[in-house]
């Protein structure tokens, strides 16, 4: 029984660390908007349903996570699930010419703050995963190489105990989006030894568009800089901020 139960053990292991290595992943974690469970400005209530993601502004919305990669001509929807009662809906796309999957998860809105511990426990190489898709492994949270944000910034109306040190020495790719990302999740991602790609200097719509654009230059190996102008760019198209406006708003780096 102890050798059945530790060999279980071993091979556990092996799964969360034994992955495709020519792969690479992008993991995005969506804590869907929620007028009940999050300090927000209220928006109309079929949007603000955070425990409905097919009709979820973050998510099932036309400028939703979900439902703008699906229209994209640069990825393909390879799998679609529910996790668990928490994490409502994965769904992994896969790049059409580049070696790149695309994980994103829509957290129930009203766990935000799992939400944003998975990230940052993600960030900093405490909490990896490995899912299988077409019989390949690919590494998701720690296991990816960009790790993402997008939401409402729960750290505006809740503190955490921890500050979620880095666990193995591994400097991750993260982008924030989310209002006054910068500001306060600056202590955070110092402590998780990650790099901000892209996070937010004030009030912000968090919307597929600007991750969307910012993941097209960064997996063309684009400096921070243009990752950071695909994204500005994005963003004013769509916000009509102007352009200065939104590289203000839009940085990289600490």
């Amino acid at each position: 029984m102890i050798t059945r139960l530790l060999t279980f053990g071993f091979l556990l292991l092996q799964s969360l660390f034994l992955f495709s290595q020519e792969a690479k992943t992008i993991h995005i974690l969506v804590a869907l908007c929620d007028n009940q469970y999050q300090g927000i400005v209220k928006v109309p209530k079929g949007i603000g349903n955070g425990q409905d993601p097919h009709t979820n502004l973050y998510w099932g919305c036309g400028y939703g996570i979900r439902t703008y990669f699906k229209k994209s001509a640069s990825w393909k929807e390879v799998k679609r699930e529910k996790v668990d009662d928490i994490r409502l809906e994965r769904i992994v796309f896969k790049h059409k010419t580049k070696n790149y999957y695309l994980v994103a998860d829509a957290y129930d809105g009203r766990f935000i703050s799992n939400c944003t511990i998975d990230f940052l426990k993600s960030c900093a190489g405490s909490m990896k995963d490995t899912i299988v898709i077409n019989n390949k492994s690919i590494g998701i949270n720690g296991n990816a190489q960009l790790v993402a944000y997008i939401g409402h910034n729960g750290l505006m109306d809740f503190n955490l105990a921890e500050t979620y040190k880095n666990s193995d020495g591994k400097k991750r790719d993260a982008i924030i989006l989310a209002c006054y990302s910068k500001r306060y999740f600056a202590p955070y991602l110092k402590a998780a030894g990650a790099n901000p790609l892209l996070w937010s200097t004030h009030l912000m719509s968090p919307e597929a568009y600007t991750i969307h654009d910012a993941i097209a230059s960064y997996i063309n190996g684009a400096s921070a800089a243009a990752v950071r102008e695909a994204a500005a760019t994005a963003y004013n198209k769509y916000q009509k901020c102007g352009i200065k406006g939104a590289r203000g708003l839009l940085v990289t780096g600490y």
